[in-house]
């Protein structure tokens, strides 16, 4: 899951919000279109004359806003238009043609629930999210996996938003955290005018896939508090030395569940990889305040699983857990890189310490061949020398904050600024210090071309499921 960037994750911690986001979902897909015959003009009618775009429209549970579900036809390979097609689905929040568009890339699935991304609260804006290709159901079949790449993505999403700028034609701005974020900044880079300013969270930027020594050090001095540091490790090393008790528990959960492990091959491997998982995943989803509420290392059986299981995630190692991400791994095994922690504080407890990177996650069928760093390099090369109206903002205690997006002599009207102690989080303008928030929204909302001051920073009306479902401590 550490390798997994940020997403909706399977585990004992998710199951409130993903009760809740199927209850809002399923009342969603009983709806018909509820405008009945479009009157000229409308929003319904000019989104269903775009040509290849499918339109239905949802009961809205935000108040201001309009839903609408829909699918745009895309070109499987959009060096080849006239090859083989699929269909993208876009999540559309309308508030009105003339106010500003948010632009909000997951990387993943797009949420089948209505929110406000931070941008939007802060501009009063509409919204699209745009599901990333490859992600079920926005996947060609059969799949042609040569063509999950950060260019097809970049150019799906300047094709759709050639076709709306038709009818919102204010200021765009593209946003997302984590694996959304990256695509926000390589959209930008394929299609640098396509937006008039991208917010970009919590982005790790794997220019050197080879030199992870960033990571090694964010685990040595992660906080303020070197106790938190060492319990943390202790933990994981104590979920190995008491593995066939731990073992055990994943098992008898597997066999509740019908999970299986033929990616994995074995529970043993699965459960090894949730333990090589667990300080990053604390540090990625949890805060130093959560530290004194994990277990002690020497409570029962049953708590430290609890506490495997709540922080790690232990299903998502699973057939069922890994296979809606094979887009990601596959993506991050070829183009984007991965991680490579030093698991010092668990050797020699550690059999399979090799197998903690994409190819491992990536059915075997699946040709998995890495460029070498030439993707990301491009990327890191432009955002340094080309890249304008950037704003990258990171928690401070993430530690996919180890290897920030930076800036260069060439990059214009941006920043990198971090939220002291945060995590791994999509709303983080709100924990910036005075200083940095004010000049924050003051860039943002110049970029949308809204009245300095007109939105205050306020608890949004509704977050994004994929941020929900994370597994709480």
């Amino acid at each position: 899951m550490a390798l997994l960037l940020a997403a909706g994750v399977t585990g004992a911690g998710a199951t409130a919000a993903q009760a809740a986001a199927t209850a809002r979902t399923d009342t969603a897909r009983t709806d018909t279109a509820l405008a009945g015959p479009a009157q000229a003009g409308d929003i319904l009618a000019q989104l269903k004359a775009i040509p290849g775009m499918q339109v239905t429209e949802k009961t809205s549970t935000l108040p201001g806003y309009r839903w609408f579900w829909l699918n745009y036809r895309q070109p499987v390979d959009h060096r080849d238009p006239k090859g083989k097609w699929f269909e993208q689905r876009i999540m559309l929040q309308h508030k009105s043609a003339d106010r500003p568009m948010v632009l909000y890339t997951s990387g993943y699935n797009t949420p089948e629930t209505m929110f406000t991304s931070e941008p939007t609260s802060l501009i009063d804006g509409n919204q699209i999210s745009v599901e990333y290709r490859y992600f079920t159901p926005s996947r060609p079949e059969p799949a042609d996996w040569t063509k999950d790449t950060i260019w097809q993505a970049a150019t799906d999403e300047h094709r759709l938003i050639g076709a709306l700028k038709k009818i919102y034609k204010a200021r765009w701005i593209s946003t997302g955290a984590s694996k959304g974020g990256m695509t926000a900044v390589y959209h930008k880079r394929f299609y640098p005018h396509d937006v008039d300013g991208s917010v970009v969270y919590v982005a790790p930027n794997d220019v050197d896939n080879k030199d992870d020594r960033a990571y090694d050090r964010f685990f040595r001095t992660v906080g303020t508090d070197p106790q938190c540091r060492a319990h943390v490790k202790a933990l994981a090393r104590e979920f190995l030395k008491r593995r066939p008790a731990m073992l055990s528990r994943f098992k008898d959960a597997a066999a509740k569940n019908g999970w299986t492990f033929d990616i994995l091959r074995t529970p043993d491997r699965a459960f090894e990889n949730s333990v090589m998982d667990y300080e990053w995943a604390f540090w990625q989803y949890s805060l130093q305040s959560d530290c004194p509420a994990l277990p002690a290392v020497d409570a029962s059986d049953d708590t430290l699983y609890g506490s495997l299981d709540a922080i790690s995630g232990l299903s998502f190692y699973t057939d069922q857990g890994l296979a809606p991400y094979i887009p990601y791994f596959y993506q991050a095994g070829t183009q984007l890189g991965w991680p490579s922690p030093q698991f010092t504080n668990l050797r020699p407890l550690l059999r399979y310490e090799s197998s903690y990177q994409p190819r491992t996650y990536v059915p075997s069928d699946i040709p998995v061949r890495f460029d070498g760093g030439k993707a990301m390099r491009d990327i890191d090369g432009w955002v340094r020398d080309h890249g304008s109206r950037l704003l990258f903002v990171y928690g401070g205690n993430d530690p996919w904050g180890s290897e920030p997006f930076r800036l260069g002599k060439g990059s214009r009207d941006s920043a990198v600024l971090t939220a002291p102690g945060m995590n791994h989080s999509g709303r983080l303008i709100a924990k910036l210090s005075d200083e940095d928030r004010v000049d924050a929204i003051a860039d943002l909302q110049r970029w949308a071309n809204v009245t300095p001051g007109a939105r205050a920073l306020t608890t949004p009306p509704a977050d994004d499921v994929l941020q929900l479902q994370r597994p709480p401590l």
